[in-house]
């Protein structure tokens, strides 16, 4: 691909930005503007991207696949959706439009013609915030309380739209990133002094379901610039003052509440601590981000879907601005945003299906036509090639790479660092890519820390697979197998038990009572329950550790 096969549509104000920085990283290759002088007031400007008046011209570029847009956000729906259209990846400056419905049909549209679509949502980019966001993921600021934000200054003044729409998003958006959630009540007051119908001061109160309350003060009437974002959190506050010199941007405030012998909080107004974050600028960053996006296919931090969230909170504030009273979210609402949870460091590839609550943590990777279940976890470093198959409320632990040809049913459990193969006779000099072969492993089985499950087995139903084993034909159902080879050692309840079989072939879970029959084959069945039904509520809780009913030696 042509390294400069980008076009910035919109060289205005912040267009020259955008342009100074995707030129910088070799990706620039058209500029676009309907007036022409604005493109004459680029000089000498970038001489190795070509200058039009012609959108049109733009979208029949051959060259250029990618389109960045910061023109008017009256125009970002009908631009947007041509480029969409026209197969080209699409970066928008915020808000990514104005209206829902529209939004929602961007989203639609860069889904079915597997676009990437990003908006300018800059604060994500900064170095603090990502800074923040490792705070909270560690718990070092404890149970999230209050966020409250201001944005003022002197200027920029507009007509067109109001210190809402002008300031606002980036904290919106800034604020559902670090809560995880959408806020279920929104209220915003505001006042119109220099052009009437245009708020020149706005007051934004989110109320979010799980109890945080944010504030979000904006205004261009203000004596000095003011970019200030503080967190509260039951174990420390963080301040991220935007105006302060690098070295003091970020301060952490712990132990602020110290409690007296009669359980009355006492304020400690100890110094905030400084803390160490490399500098990076943010818009470099964010530009960087949407040209990797676009050569990796991968989903960028701020998508479609997250610039839909912001404008619903947008308009939602709107409308309270506008009628005097607080606006509920609507529940349906909250299905416009991927149901899942995919941590800031992880990539979810475009064409990837993941299931409803499932979380998915810290540098992970899922590739493209990857299907995931509902309810499952993944936790840190775990990879998920195309074409794997994983059910539902399946656990992964660290470092467990899944490749193609691979069917996970529900609820197994993969231990850490465990391996799955899918080529039995791999060779660096001989390309088998495509000739995968197939390993299935059945419902509720698991499977051992750092055991290697050799491809073209079937692990069964409810099976064992011990710590470090190596497996390397079919295991049965309910079988316990261990060593390397791995071998059978014994049988394991559904409940992850001994099974020890009197005379009969009949064998007892302790912890659940529910009989296992043992045939002339060695085959084991559950007498008490289906293999392929749910477990009562009451049975999927543990009260007891394994020790405490394996006594017998």
């Amino acid at each position: 691909m042509n390294e400069r096969s980008l076009a910035l549509v919109g060289g205005g104000y912040w267009g020259k930005n955008l342009a100074r920085n995707f030129d910088a990283i070799d990706a620039l290759g058209v500029l676009c503007d309907v007036n022409a002088s604005t493109l004459e007031s680029y000089g000498d400007s970038y001489p190795l991207a070509r200058r039009t008046t012609l959108f049109q011209s733009v979208l029949e570029s051959s060259d250029i696949k990618r389109i960045a847009i910061a023109t008017p956000a009256v125009t970002h729906f009908s631009l947007a959706k041509s480029a969409l259209l026209a197969g080209k990846d699409v970066y928008v400056e915020k808000p990514l439009c104005l209206i829902e419905d529209e939004a929602s049909e961007l989203v639609a549209i860069a889904s079915q013609n597997k676009r990437i679509l990003m908006v300018g949502h800059l604060l994500h980019y900064h170095a603090c915030i990502r800074k923040i966001k490792e705070l909270i993921a560690d718990g070092k600021l404890g149970k999230l309380l209050y966020i409250t934000s201001n944005r003022l200054n002197l200027g920029k003044i507009r007509r067109e739209e109001n210190a809402l729409w002008s300031f606002a998003p980036h904290d919106i958006s800034v604020i559902l990133a670090l809560t995880n959630e959408l806020p279920s009540e929104v209220r915003c007051s505001g006042h119109s002094f220099l052009t009437e119908g245009v708020a020149d001061t706005t007051l934004t109160q989110l109320d979010f379901p799980s109890g945080i309350s944010g504030h979000i003060h904006v205004s261009w009437l203000n004596p000095f610039k003011e970019q200030k974002l503080t967190i509260v959190g039951s174990k420390a506050m963080v301040v991220f003052d935007d105006t302060l010199d690098w070295e003091n941007k970020l301060k952490i405030y712990e132990d602020y509440l110290q409690w007296s012998a009669g359980n009355v909080p006492v304020p400690s107004k100890a110094a905030g601590i400084p803390l160490d974050v490399s500098y990076c600028e943010p818009l470099q960053a964010e530009c960087t981000h949407f040209v990797e996006c676009c050569d990796q296919r991968k989903t960028p931090i701020t998508d479609g879907h997250e610039g839909l969230r912001v404008l619903q909170v947008l308009q939602a504030a709107q409308k309270s601005l506008d009628s005097g009273k607080s606006e509920k979210l609507a529940a349906n609402r909250g299905k416009t945003q991927p149901e899942y949870f995919s941590h800031e460091t992880s990539i979810v590839d475009v064409g990837a299906q993941v299931g409803a609550r499932t979380h998915i943590w810290h540098y992970s990777h899922i590739s493209s036509n990857a299907i995931i279940g509902e309810d499952c976890n993944l936790g840190q470093n775990v990879y998920i090639a195309s074409d794997v198959t994983i059910g539902r409320s399946v656990k992964v632990q660290n470092n467990v790479s899944i490749y193609s040809g691979t069917t996970i049913d529900d609820f197994v459990f993969l231990g850490p660092s465990c391996v799955l193969t899918n080529v039995t006779n791999p060779r660096s000099e001989v390309v088998r890519r495509g000739l995968y072969e197939t390993t299935h492993l059945g419902r509720g089985a698991t499977i051992g820390a750092n055991a290697t499950i050799v491809c073209g087995v079937k692990v069964g139903r409810y099976a064992f697979v011990a710590a470090g084993a190596v497996v390397s034909s079919d295991v049965q159902d309910y079988e316990l197998v261990m060593g390397v080879p791995a071998r059978r050692a014994g049988w394991m309840s559904r409940h992850g038990h001994p099974l020890h079989f009197d005379d009969h072939g009949t064998a007892t879970c302790p912890e659940t009572g529910f009989r296992y029959q043992r045939d002339r084959k060695d085959r084991v069945v559950c007498l008490d329950c289906s293999e392929d039904t749910n477990l009562r509520p009451e049975l999927t809780v543990g009260h007891k550790s394994y020790n405490e009913f394996n006594t017998r030696t």
